[in-house]
């Protein structure tokens, strides 16, 4: 009777380390996903860049400077590690900055404010931002359930044993940084 119990609770033990097992995978590849997501909306914003810096050149010859710190930032972004989160959120904190300033930037040309083309950039930038901003909340999530999963008891003994490592948040450092930048000139 000892024998069967025994073999009951290992085999009791093998189906919990598997379960578990396969829950902290399910969330690491949930991690992943979102981090995807998050890639997908900051590509499609960089994508947008290159335009926005051609029509507001041909307005603001004299803001030179402007346009090619955010060249300049845009093609840091495209070179950073992709799994190097808190770099990548650095550089997107400052490319979110320097968006801004263009932004601004226009405000002082009328005519630049007033033409389609720019007005439609402002639109497709402002819909990015509300993407990345829901895309980043899904990561977070995801990494907080993954993160949790790795710390609690009884889970933390499989996370150890099979070197699940915990995952960075996308975060904004700069509390001022929190702020939307503005994109629209109504």
């Amino acid at each position: 009777m000892t024998g069967y119990v025994l073999a009951a609770l290992a085999a009791a033990l093998i189906f919990w380390g598997a379960m578990t097992f396969n829950g902290l995978v399910r969330r690491r590849n949930m991690v992943a996903e979102g981090w995807s997501g998050i890639e997908t909306q900051l590509k499609r914003r960089a994508d947008l860049i290159p335009n926005l810096i051609e029509t507001v050149k041909g307005y603001t010859a004299h803001e030179r400077g402007t346009l090619d710190e955010l060249t300049k930032l845009r093609s840091s972004a495209q070179q950073a590690p992709s799994g190097d989160v808190q770099a990548r959120a650095e550089t997107e904190r400052q490319i979110t900055a320097m968006i801004g300033r263009v932004m601004a930037v226009a405000e002082a040309y009328p005519d630049l404010k007033a033409s389609a083309n720019f007005q439609s950039l402002q639109q497709d930038l402002a819909e990015t931002e509300d993407q990345i901003q829901l895309a980043r909340r899904y990561y977070n999530g995801t990494v907080r359930d993954f993160n949790v999963m790795i710390e609690q008891v009884p889970s933390n003994i499989i996370a150890a044993w099979f070197a699940f490592k915990q995952a960075a948040f996308f975060e904004i450092e700069n509390a001022a940084d929190r702020t939307v930048p503005k994109v629209s000139f109504s």
